[in-house]
């Protein structure tokens, strides 16, 4: 098997600039019209959107690997150290904070030099205990031994993808550095994707490389942009789309230098990343609605707390003992906030009665 680092002109990429034009034109039309709908709408609703978006691609490219963090104490960090006032802030472990400084590097400092110390603090910040798992690995450095990307029970293994060798890194990082702080000769979107392809092939940390491919892709889109400021995700849309993602890179690493198709599907999974951003700002849009209507009224600090959460996305159903659980009362508490709620028309009473009852918010 010759992998794409094996090919003679590796990396001499080419790609079909004609048959790409019409999708990145549409794709950079979007773009530029997202970012200049949220320009038009308020600073605070703008910083919500942010936020949101942000949680959800710290959240989602850690799902992509298998990792679970919690989505509140991402929230509460991103809130923390972009100075925004949220309420429900809840203290956040040294790993979520690490994973939060490097994308908030890439994103924030985008138009900063991208060097070699940069990617080792990023490493460093991944991996604070100096393990992966159980596992302890290079924090900080060059890997210093051979890497395989395989899946498979034990005897049964499928080598996906081998990268370049140990020997090879040194030159192969600093020519992929050099690359990437050149003003780009192609489109900006196109380079993001070439970013991510090149990085991922030369696989040069024992763990996170993914994650970092992911946090130099936001930082070309930022570049693409001129902007600090993130309304999509693409590790969002990556998550949804995992299986093909992964396929895709691996028949990419078994190509030639024509990565045309490659790509294409980063073409079509940034537009359907600008999907995900419209959602996101219905769902901001719905919570102003959400104050504008009962945000004069006589609510205590746990009814604002709960009701925000569920504005933002709950997760299951809200029942009277979720309640008296997440804002540490009595169940007979609970119960009387949430009847306040009904009679105030915020919450209403779902079809199961008894134990099972639940609430969600009125539409509306």
């Amino acid at each position: 098997m010759t992998y794409i680092h094996e090919q003679p002109d590796w990396p001499r990429f080419t790609w079909d600039r004609a048959g790409l034009s019409v999708k990145l034109a549409a794709v950079r039309h979007r773009q530029g019209k997202l970012l200049g709908r949220m320009e038009g709408i308020g600073f605070d609703l703008r910083n919500e959107a942010m936020l949101r978006t942000l949680t959800s691609d710290v959240v989602k490219s850690s799902e992509i690997e298998g990792e679970m963090l919690d989505t509140g104490q991402v929230r509460s960090s991103i809130a923390k150290r972009l100075g925004l006032e949220i309420g429900g802030l809840v203290p956040s472990d040294r790993h979520v904070d690490g994973v939060v400084e490097m994308m908030l590097d890439a994103t924030q400092k985008y138009d900063q030099t991208l060097d070699a110390e940069r990617l080792f603090g990023w490493h460093a910040a991944l991996f604070p205990t100096g393990r992966s798992g159980m596992t302890r690995i290079s924090v900080g450095k060059w890997r210093n031994g051979p890497m395989e990307v395989v899946s498979g029970a034990y005897g049964r293994e499928r080598i996906h993808f081998e990268a370049p060798e140990v020997a090879r890194l040194n030159a192969e990082m600093a020519r992929f550095l050099d690359w990437v702080d050149q003003v780009p000769d192609t489109d900006p979107v196109i380079y993001a994707a070439i970013a991510h392809l090149w990085f991922v092939t030369i696989h040069p940390f024992d763990d996170g490389n993914g994650r970092m491919a992911r946090a130099i892709t936001d930082m070309a889109l930022a570049r693409s942009e001129g902007s600090a400021q993130r309304f999509y995700s693409m590790s969002t849309q990556i998550r949804q789309e995992r299986s093909a993602y992964y396929d895709m890179l691996e028949n990419t690493q078994k190509g030639g230098l024509d990565i045309t198709r490659w790509l294409l599907w980063f073409l079509d999974c940034l537009d359907r990343a600008f999907d995900g951003a419209e959602i996101i700002l219905e769902s901001v849009f719905r919570k102003a609605r959400f104050w504008e209507k009962h945000g004069a009224a006589n609510l205590n600090d746990r009814q604002r707390d709960m009701l925000n959460r569920l504005l933002d996305g709950f997760e299951g159903k809200l029942t009277t003992s979720k309640y008296a659980k997440i804002e540490k009362c009595s169940q007979d508490t609970a119960y009387r906030d949430i009847l306040d709620l009904i009679d105030l028309g915020a919450l209403k009473r779902d079809g199961a009665r008894g134990r099972s009852t639940s609430y969600s918010l009125m539409a509306g």
